[in-house]
């Protein structure tokens, strides 16, 4: 397993990084990583509750994951599916991130529908985000998340916490309504708060596109959304490619 021969190393007392090679091999220890947070949590509490992410990376998670040999490694009677932000689209929209999780493979898995807990926000946002708060509240029962996946926007945003936008500064809650004013847009998100209490944190930054916003956001402070993610007690692993961290290598050499 390359999850085993691997080890992340620290970037500050917030955040560790591992760049296990290219992108073939980063997506390989990013379904092992899932697949061992999902062990851990299972021998711990008999559940595995994870918030999903959209995006091409996770897409690719969840087909490897659905697919042999990996789809026996995991307990699929014990995954409950949350999402860590969602577009303002119906289910079967391909915008939707529940949609690409599900067509990707994950709809094929022997998850209990009950374990499958999509966030409604085609209607009625910020109702329908106090409710997913308390199905949270309901499900882990106190528990924080077992595995929240994110990605990076260009912009340096996670999950649907958008530079400038209300949702950034909200406290004591798990999920909101999010206006994005740049995409004239409503998103359902999880707060920092809610990002910050999981057991695991993994941020995907693969693909040369992602090299300047990468090198950025660790080098840089206060800047973007992104650098919000990570407590000394709840460390994000950042897991990046070779492409994407060629940048960030090569100013750390320059320095």
């Amino acid at each position: 397993m390359l999850i085993e021969k691997l080890q992340p190393r620290s970037w500050d007392e917030r955040r560790d990084i591992i760049v296990p090679g290219d992108y073939c091999l980063t997506v390989i220890y990013c379904v092992e990583h899932f697949i061992a947070a999902s062990k851990r949590a299972i021998k711990d509490h008999d559940a595995f509750f994870v918030a999903l992410s959209g995006g091409s990376t996770p897409k690719a998670i969840f087909e490897h994951l659905s697919s042999p040999p990996y789809d026996q490694m995991i307990q699929w009677n014990k995954v409950h599916l949350f999402w860590s932000d969602e577009r303002a689209c119906p289910p079967d929209n391909p915008e939707s991130n529940y949609h690409m999780a599900m067509q990707a493979g994950l709809s094929k898995m022997p998850i209990p529908p009950a374990h499958i807990h999509r966030m409604r926000a085609e209607d009625h946002i910020e109702a329908n985000a106090l409710s997913y708060e308390k199905t949270i509240q309901a499900t882990l029962k106190g528990r924080p998340f077992d595995l929240v996946m994110l990605g990076m926007g260009e912009d340096g945003h996670t999950a649907s916490l958008f530079p400038h936008t209300d949702g950034l500064h909200v406290k004591n809650r798990l999920v909101i309504a999010n206006y994005i004013p740049q995409k004239q847009t409503w998103r359902m998100t999880f707060t920092f708060d809610c990002i910050n209490q999981a057991e695991n944190i993994a941020i995907y930054v693969l693909g040369a596109s992602k090299k300047m916003m990468f090198a950025e956001t660790l080098l840089s402070k206060n800047q973007y959304p992104i650098q919000n993610v990570g407590t000394p007690t709840h460390r994000a692993l950042w897991i990046a490619d070779t492409a994407a961290a060629e940048e960030l290598i090569a100013k750390k050499e320059k320095s």
